[in-house]
């Protein structure tokens, strides 16, 4: 496949230069550009960021990069998913104009001496947990919108601290992006679409849904703000290890945009939990 190779009216892009030729020959015909950042093994919750895009007129860029440096030691860089083909599938049929496939080396050219890191945010929650992925992610967030320079990117709120950390570098930054959250895209049970769903087993994938009814109890229970969240999110714990669950995390409410840890809801909240189930790490929350 050639550099920009079209699979019908899907363009895919190995180079920044490549990507930054299509999305101005789109630009020169009046159209605006929405991008949408992934590491690939799509499912419907990334189709619903390219049809949000569609949705308000931007021409959908899609980006598939597994970002080594977002990844810890421990972590599941070299196992992460990849259907490179099945995902240009998705893509196309979804409506996505231009797909950025970049090489590591396209990525980070040399020797990196320059990263992004955004504080405070980041201070709990999975920060701690783990060391350097925001940092990771920020860096290669902000490239990519630099390679793109879009008018609009799509991110998940299912990746919650992402999303806040991504708001935050971009207005801390005077970047020139509007960033658009989408609402978590959910099994018709209510387990939320992930990636890594596909390391459950059948067992897993049944225990799983407790972390779900679990966040939906919890943002029941403290909604009023007459509640200790405290006392909800331990028994919420609980619950998950009761089910199954082998280390729970954290299950904490917080403010929606400083993410801090708040014992009685006064505001935009958001109940967030990460554990873990067999191999698979699970992450969700709700809006409470």
């Amino acid at each position: 496949m050639s550099a920009s190779a079209n699979v019908h009216d899907l363009a895919v892009v190995r180079t920044v230069a490549d990507l930054r030729r299509l999305v101005a020959e789109f630009r020169k015909a009046g159209r605006t550009i929405g991008l949408v950042p992934t590491m690939g093994a799509l499912h419907e919750g990334h189709v619903s960021l390219v049809k949000g895009a569609l949705d308000r007129g931007d021409v959908p860029v899609t980006s598939i990069f597994v970002n080594p440096t977002q990844f810890g030691p421990k972590e599941d860089f070299s196992a992460y998913p990849r259907d490179e083909e099945g995902d240009f599938a998705k893509l196309r049929d979804a409506g996505c104009r231009i797909v950025f496939a970049p090489s590591k080396d396209e990525m980070y050219p040399g020797e990196q001496l320059t990263t992004v890191t955004v504080a405070g945010i980041t201070d709990g929650l999975c920060g701690p947990l783990r060391p350097g992925h925001f940092q990771g992610v920020a860096t290669v967030v902000s490239k990519l919108l630099l390679m793109a320079m879009p008018d609009r990117a799509y991110f998940g709120e299912k990746d919650y601290q992402q999303l806040q950390v991504i708001k935050r570098m971009v207005r801390d930054l005077s970047m020139p992006f509007e960033i658009v959250g989408m609402p978590t895209v959910r099994e018709a049970d209510g387990l939320a679409m992930s990636s890594r769903n596909r390391y459950l087993s059948a067992d897993e994938r049944t225990q799983a849904l407790g972390m779900y009814k679990q966040l939906v109890k919890v943002s029941d229970t403290v909604r009023d703000g007459k509640k200790s969240c405290s006392e909800a999110t331990a028994a919420a714990s609980q619950a998950l290890r009761d089910g199954g669950f082998d280390i729970v995390e954290y299950f904490t409410v917080v403010d929606a945009e400083s993410l801090k840890p708040l014992e009685h809801v006064a505001g935009p909240a958001r109940v967030i939990a990460a554990a873990r189930l067999g191999r698979t790490r699970l992450i969700d929350n709700l809006a409470v």
